[in-house]
């Protein structure tokens, strides 16, 4: 895939990488979202969308259909954004480490991974002041663990290229990211 470039970004909840993917989005780059693939299919099967259901289904359709279900479904978007002439493609919420071997597999020297980490004790206590599903301590201890047991997720954070520190602001966030993006020239 000449001159295409793909940026994987990585973290646990609460690591900040919506605001990341946002601030990518808002430069023009498209996003393939992999927690949308577990929604949609979520909503598709008429299953309510609650912090609990998610939890079961997605550690249920890769238990089902397979530990690349999710990623088979990013790639083909992939592809679909790449045939549509795209050369800049942001992936949010690579998950585990068999989506992240996949991945390097199906796009060899296109991908870039970037980890956004922050401190456990601020991580959780942006998850619960967050206006969106917000989660109590106990509720993303829990997550975490689940994260990390069933779904393999420390793996590509452990693994990544870049990192970025969100310990503090959004905009001191954003300029490591435009550090990255000029150092890959993405």
């Amino acid at each position: 895939m000449e001159n295409v470039k793909i940026l994987a970004i990585v973290g646990m909840s609460g690591s900040g990488k919506s605001v990341a993917v946002d601030y990518l989005t808002e430069k023009g780059y498209p996003k393939v979202y992999f927690g949308g693939m577990i929604l949609g299919e979520m909503e598709r099967r008429g299953i309510e969308i609650t912090e609990e259901n998610e939890k079961q289904f997605r550690e249920m359709i890769r238990e089902t259909e397979g530990s690349n279900w999710v990623v088979e479904q990013a790639i083909r978007e992939v592809h679909s954004l790449v045939e549509a002439g795209q050369r800049r493609i942001v992936l949010d919420g690579v998950y585990s480490w068999t989506e992240y071997k996949i991945l390097r597999h199906e796009f060899p020297g296109c991908m870039t991974f970037v980890g956004i980490v922050v401190d456990k004790k601020l991580r959780y206590q942006r998850v619960g002041e967050r206006a969106v599903r917000p989660l109590s301590e106990t509720e993303i201890k829990g997550r975490d663990v689940a994260e990390i047991e069933n779904l393999e997720k420390g793996g590509p954070i452990v693994a990544a290229d870049y990192y970025v520190l969100n310990n503090g602001t959004v905009p001191e966030m954003t300029e490591r990211i435009d550090a990255i993006l000029k150092e890959i020239k993405f």
